[in-house]
């Protein structure tokens, strides 16, 4: 059975049960008022007439009352104290087996109200004359009349009820398409998600728990699509990063080969057959760097160590290849601080990030690290004035193989792994990566760490 279905039975035995009950409910209520009101009337009448005897019990006055009621739908019968009947509407062989002294003791002067069982229903207004004689003033209606009443108003329940039938059921196909209707659709888009297709499109149109699952659906999707995308980038990019270098590679080998060759054309050609040897090895290492941080296959051993005092090797290190370029590398603490961090990996980082800075800077340019603390906030910015990133492109700088220079340039040099790297290393340090950059104006990248990181060996 559907799920549809069931929604849609349950929704509706519940609604045909609440309504029932209250159908049966207000039904008592009605009749039992009915007849409430029906006794009330005939206990009125009857203590009019009670009122009229307690002034004048006269055979005249007696007579005219028992005319009265032989005009209506009530019947009176009087009484008197020896329970003999003094005069009635009705013939007395009819009377009610009930219509005796004894019934005159009821504390609301209701002797009958079974509408049911009863032929009768009666009220009962005990008297006392001004001559002292006492006496029953006993009202009775049919219940032929009132059950005609109830009839008809059974009558006009059954046609409410079923008013309200067609009416739930109606209702009750239509929540159940609204509610349905939306699932069906996130059904559908799952299917095609498990099929591959990751193109699917939700509307989200509530903010329920529906809607919330078609986010989630959606956002999904979109993720997994954008993985879909790269993944086949990833692949494009690998094919084509390898191809060139080895293309190169195996041209200059073939020329290489000729016995005619001169000796110092073969040695350029070993060089570059060399540089593009070396650049496949760099860009296999870094591939394989990924996939270990893909696969939680590697580690980092951390150690507290002062970032300044670590900092300045690899600033002296790093300063004569800024001095062949023209660039002056400078070296800012603002203020010191000791942190958590696997120095052999935090020096790939900032090796890394000195690399761009330099790759992408002009001579005559200031190239700038930086570190600071505020609070537990650590701060290491390395800040150039080279080339920068354009806007568009500082949201996926951060992505594998994505390149600002479109062209690939040999030039240059780099495949567009550097950055995922540094990214994927500094979060191995509970780190976070943030890129500011104006074209033109330089670049600045930040490095935030938290002091209070004590792990001694961490995986990512």
């Amino acid at each position: 059975m559907k799920f549809s279905t069931k929604l849609g039975l349950w929704f509706f035995i519940c609604l045909l049960i609440i309504e029932s009950i209250s159908m049966l409910v207000l039904h008592r209520h009605v009749v039992d008022s009915l007849v409430k009101e029906e006794l009330n009337s005939l206990l009125a009448r009857g203590n009019s007439h009670r009122d009229v005897l307690l002034t004048s019990i006269t055979p005249d006055t007696i007579q005219h009352i028992v005319l009265m009621e032989s005009n209506t739908d009530t019947e009176v019968v009087i009484i008197n104290e020896n329970g003999s009947v003094i005069d009635s509407s009705m013939q007395t062989s009819n009377l009610p087996h009930y219509i005796v002294k004894k019934s005159a003791e009821t504390d609301d002067g209701v002797v009958q109200a079974d509408w049911k069982q009863e032929a009768f229903i009666a009220t009962v207004s005990p008297f006392r004359s001004e001559e002292g004689s006492t006496g029953y003033v006993y009202m009775l209606k049919s219940t032929n009349s009132l059950q005609k009443v109830i009839q008809q108003l059974n009558h006009h329940f059954g046609i409410a009820v079923v008013i309200i039938m067609l009416f739930l059921l109606v209702t009750n196909i239509f929540l159940i398409k609204m509610l349905t209707k939306p699932l069906i659709r996130m059904k559908d888009a799952t299917q095609k998600i498990s099929h591959g297709d990751f193109t699917v499109k939700l509307p989200i149109k509530t903010k329920d728990e529906l809607g919330e699952l078609a986010e989630s659906i959606q956002a999904l999707a979109n993720h997994l699509n954008h993985l879909q995308q790269e993944r086949k980038e990833f692949l494009a990019s690998i094919s084509h990063e390898l191809r060139t270098p080895l293309t190169y590679i195996k041209g200059y080998a073939e020329l290489g080969r000729k016995p005619t060759l001169e000796d110092t054309v073969r040695l350029e050609y070993l060089h570059i057959i060399h540089e593009e040897s070396t650049r496949v090895s760099n860009m296999l290492e870094d591939l394989f760097e990924l996939a270990k941080m893909d696969q939680n296959a590697f580690s980092i051993q951390t150690q507290r160590r002062n970032m300044e005092e670590f900092i300045l090797p690899i600033y002296e290190r790093a300063r004569p290849a800024f001095d062949n370029a023209g660039i002056d590398l400078k070296l800012d603490v603002i203020k010191s601080f000791d942190i958590q961090i696997d120095p052999r990996r935090f020096e790939q980082i900032v090796l890394n990030l000195l690399d761009n800075a330099l790759k992408y800077s002009s001579a005559g340019s200031t190239t700038t690290i930086q570190l600071n603390k505020r609070g537990d906030e650590c701060f290491l910015t390395i800040h150039d004035q080279g080339k920068g990133i354009p806007e568009e492109d500082i949201p996926y700088i951060l992505d594998r193989f994505y390149r600002v220079e479109k062209s690939r340039s040999r030039l240059t040099g780099g495949v567009g792994l550097g950055l995922a790297i540094v990214n994927e290393l500094v979060e191995a340090h509970g780190g976070t990566l943030s890129i500011k950059s104006e074209q033109y104006h330089g670049t600045e990248v930040t490095i935030l760490l938290r002091e209070n990181e004590n792990d001694t060996n961490s995986n990512d």
